[in-house]
């Protein structure tokens, strides 16, 4: 058995915009932090990245050990995911693969090529992506079929989340391997760009950190905010989604408060410098799979107050504040609580990082991924 661990495998990741993440969304994270630590292992890992837009840096073609290469892309809304999943199955069905890793629903639609040339295939589910609200019927039919694909034919599915796997059991009798997320431990930074930019000092905001998607319950703080008595600020932080028009209806629901502040897509220092010096991280979400935004506000030892879905409860447990789903009234109690009584937040933030740091750990993710890629 330690004889066939040792075993050098050949690994390709699809799914992905980009590899490396450049400060895009979750399963672009994934794929970096398991990508990276497969090759450091000494495996032969392949990403296939979109190109165009939503594609990564042009010309790169290795990062930390990891073969990058472009497939080509139909640059258009519904179309880009699509397009580049299918020319990635492709290459990767004809390629020099022992695993092939398809990411997202979506993308799964193509798993049955690779798995006819002999190729040990792997989906991991990052959440259901056809109950999201920005796809049009057309993509939420793809990627029902993906889903349907990824049941038939893959190996293993991987769920990010107990609620996930529930489903997947039920809805199709099929087994899946949980195997949630990692986060890293961070290094805080005092507040230095966001006071020069947006006038922002330490604990004097409370913070959203993620896309700009209606899943994300932003409409639902807006509204509760707008009736919580604080002189602290709410930074809404993140980039849009296919979602220019939901943007446009948030910023309408805020105009008037001048407490309100969107900074549009952040990463790098901006971002830690966000994430290192909030009062307060919310993330009251409709739908989840597993997310990475709550796990790395937790891991700067912030007091979080979150939705009480079961993908952000798993998380947390007893160590951050809950509202009901949907629920703005209660949410606003909530914020009210959590201004009123800095002791309180102070009590959660003594341990949020310490817990969460050392209940997800990405070197633990990956090589149980690969262990799976084995059985």
């Amino acid at each position: 058995m330690g004889e066939k661990r040792q075993k050098r495998l050949r690994i390709a990741f699809l799914g992905m915009k980009c590899m490396p993440a450049l400060g895009q969304g979750g399963v672009e994270v994934v794929v970096e932090e398991l990508s990276t630590r497969m090759a450091k292992l000494g495996h032969q890992v392949t990403c296939y990245n979109r190109s165009g837009k939503q594609g990564g840096k042009k010309g790169l073609t290795t990062y930390k050990g990891v073969r990058i290469v472009n497939v080509p892309t139909i640059d258009r809304r519904g179309l880009a995911a699509m397009s580049a999943s299918t020319v990635a199955a492709i290459r990767a069905a004809f390629g020099p693969y022992d695993v092939v890793h398809f990411h997202a629903e979506g993308p799964c639609a193509m798993i049955w090529l690779p798995k006819l040339m002999g190729k040990r295939c792997i989906a991991t589910i990052h959440g259901l992506d056809h109950q999201r609200a920005k796809w049009g019927r057309l993509a939420s039919a793809y990627i029902m079929l993906g889903e349907k694909c990824a049941v038939r034919f893959a190996d293993e599915v991987i769920v990010l989340s107990k609620g996930v796997q529930d489903y997947f059991q039920k809805t199709y009798g099929r087994k899946t391997r949980w195997i949630p997320n990692g986060v890293n431990r961070p290094k805080p930074h005092e507040a230095d760009l966001i006071r020069k930019k947006y006038g922002l000092e330490k604990d004097g905001y409370i913070l959203f950190l993620a896309r700009l998607v209606p899943e994300k319950g932003l409409h639902y703080l807006l509204q509760a905010y707008r009736q919580v008595q604080t002189d602290k600020k709410l930074v809404i932080a993140g980039g849009t989604s296919d979602t220019d028009q939901f943007v446009k209806e948030l910023k309408a629901l805020a105009a008037g408060d001048e407490r309100i502040l969107f900074t549009g897509f952040v990463r790098g220092q901006m971002l830690e410098e966000l994430y290192s010096n909030a009062y307060l991280y919310t993330l009251p979400s409709d739908l989840e799979g597993m997310p990475l935004s709550l796990l790395e506000a937790m891991s700067y030892g912030n007091c979080c107050l979150v939705s009480d879905i079961a993908e952000c409860t798993e998380v947390v447990e007893d160590k951050a504040m809950v509202f009901r789903r949907g629920d703005v009234e209660d949410l606003r109690e909530k914020l009210q609580t959590a201004c009123d009584r800095e002791e309180l937040v102070q009590e959660y933030k003594k341990d949020a990082a310490e817990f969460i740091c050392g209940k997800y750990d990405w070197d633990e993710v990956a090589a149980e991924t690969v262990r799976l890629y084995e059985r």
